[in-house]
């Protein structure tokens, strides 16, 4: 498909939700079993501390003690255990990644947009993908999804402009930012739905 005279040169996936299973809610589970709160109080908590945590402006230990001061809770009591659960909860969707590199070797150039934190970003590069050309991490660049320069950043690391460029994401909210931002995007849902709507913008893999 070509969209104001330009075809796509660039699919960009997001991470967590997208290449691996929605990692939150395990996130969560892992961390106030570990500390002894109930889920829904340290989710509560969490919430507002969230967009400065991935945006890398919160260093985790000291998201850890603003949560040990709402808590009430000693400082023995909670330590930096945000990568122990991320390891614990990490699930890969093979499908999407195997899509991701089939793109790359059709000349398409792949790229991953996350929200994430810094011990996270650690783990991806553990992984050593070799699927993906660029990759952006709100934690390194100090602005999340929605905000419009996260995606002003990822076309300027791309060389492209937003009409050859495809974003994938499961949230419509980063979707809908994605298109002001002059990208064309995708909602997420499930792999055969994605590979779907790659065919509507004539993307190949085959």
């Amino acid at each position: 498909m070509k969209t104001s005279g330009k075809t796509i040169k660039a699919v960009i996936f997001d991470w967590g939700g997208v290449l691996i299973d929605n990692p939150a809610p395990g996130l969560l589970k892992y961390c106030s079993k570990k500390i002894g709160v109930p889920q829904i109080k340290l989710a509560a908590i969490f919430s507002g501390l969230k967009n400065p945590f991935q945006k890398g402006v919160l260093p985790e230990k000291s998201l850890w003690e603003k949560i040990r001061r709402k808590l009430n809770a000693s400082e023995e009591e909670i330590e930096c255990i945000w990568e122990k659960a991320f390891r614990e909860v990490y699930s890969e969707k093979k499908e999407v990644f195997s899509l991701a590199e089939k793109l790359q070797k059709k000349g398409y150039i792949t790229a991953v947009l996350s929200n994430t934190e810094l011990s996270a970003v650690k783990f991806f590069e553990e992984k050593k993908y070799r699927m993906f050309d660029v990759k952006i991490f709100s934690c390194l660049e100090n602005t999340i999804k929605p905000e419009s320069r996260i995606y002003k950043i990822t076309m300027e690391r791309l060389k492209l402009e937003g009409a050859e460029c495809l974003f994938i994401d499961d949230k419509k909210i980063n979707v809908s930012a994605a298109k002001r931002a002059g990208m064309k995007a995708v909602l997420f849902k499930n792999a055969d739905q994605l590979k779907k709507s790659l065919k509507g913008y004539s993307v190949s893999w085959n």
